[in-house]
């Protein structure tokens, strides 16, 4: 399998239960809720999608003719030999539309923790380490399959989402997951206001505590 690759880069991981910990993060590129071209956006399942995963031109993207090939490469931007704290985030676009178990293995080969961020619309392989899922809206019927996993991430407000939805995600017992965040929506395209979806977003978790409040701290800090 050949695996296209927007990007891959060295930061911390700026949200969720991971935030603060340094981490590679790898990019994949193409998604399954929007094409990533602007002129698509509005007929999207997804609208407010802040990143960019279209082609293969960003830091050290390209195409990986292996798996073996693409996991040299996010070790080679690890800092030392210590393999005790490697972390990588496999996110997109949709990263386990291109996710394999080849890719596993040879990440866990070079001493990786793999985390993943889905949309939940694609089935997780086993032998992910860390599981992210933020259901979007227009998919949130029987497109959402992955229904369990470390970390669900609900973005809000978000258009099809209802507050009774939120209290049903956060108390069904469907729904299988260790940690609840709810992430303020950063929509600079429709031109929404930040602070107050973040403002929507801590009266949320003080209305339902079982909800906890991510920030994306990357945005914050000004870093990658």
């Amino acid at each position: 399998m050949t695996y296209s690759v927007k990007e891959i880069f060295y930061t911390l991981q700026g949200e969720g239960g991971n935030a603060g910990r340094p981490a590679v993060f790898c990019r994949f590129s193409g998604c399954n809720l929007w094409t990533g071209r602007e002129q698509d956006r509005a007929s999207a399942v997804c609208q407010f999608c802040d990143t960019e995963f279209v082609g293969t031109d960003g830091t050290l993207g390209g195409k990986f003719s292996t798996a073996e090939a693409l996991a040299l490469k996010i070790t080679s931007l690890w800092p030392n030999s210590d393999k005790s704290n490697r972390f990588v985030v496999l996110t997109g676009g949709e990263p386990l539309l291109q996710v394999d178990e080849m890719l596993l293995e040879a990440l866990h080969a070079q001493g990786f923790t793999i985390a993943v961020e889905s949309n939940g619309t694609v089935k997780a392989l086993k032998g992910i380490d860390w599981l992210c899922i933020s259901p979007k809206a227009g998919a949130a019927g029987v497109d959402w399959v992955q229904k369990s996993g470390d970390e669900l991430k609900i973005v809000w407000p978000q258009v099809g989402f209802t507050k009774a939805d939120l209290d049903h995600f956060a108390n069904s017992a469907e729904l299988q997951f260790d940690n609840k965040y709810i992430s303020p929506l950063d929509d600079i395209t429709n031109n929404i206001l930040h602070k107050d979806n973040i403002k929507a977003c801590i009266q949320m978790c003080l209305d339902n505590p079982a909800w906890k409040l991510s920030l994306q701290t990357h945005k914050i800090t000004g870093i990658r």
